[in-house]
């Protein structure tokens, strides 16, 4: 069974084009996680990280963990 690993990426209070900037950086540089938890409240990175996460072979889950707050998770 393969050990999956998991990153949190607490993004609250961040503003486009950060949140996509930094996850962007996770996925190039850290390979030791499989999935990628973002923590976002700013809704605009609902639409620019899911494209981004695929284009790098990521599946994409968005759940909404309270009001106008969110979580991404990305799985390679």
């Amino acid at each position: 069974m393969e050990n999956k690993e998991i990153k949190t990426l607490d993004l609250r209070g961040e503003i486009c084009p950060y949140p996509m900037l930094k996850t962007n950086e996770e996925l190039d540089t850290n390979k030791g996680f499989n999935i990628l938890e973002i923590i976002t409240d700013h809704s605009p990175a609902l639409s620019t990280i899911p494209p981004q996460a695929l284009k790098r072979g990521y599946e994409v889950e968005i759940l909404e963990v309270k009001n106008s707050e969110w979580k991404i998770i990305l799985t390679k």
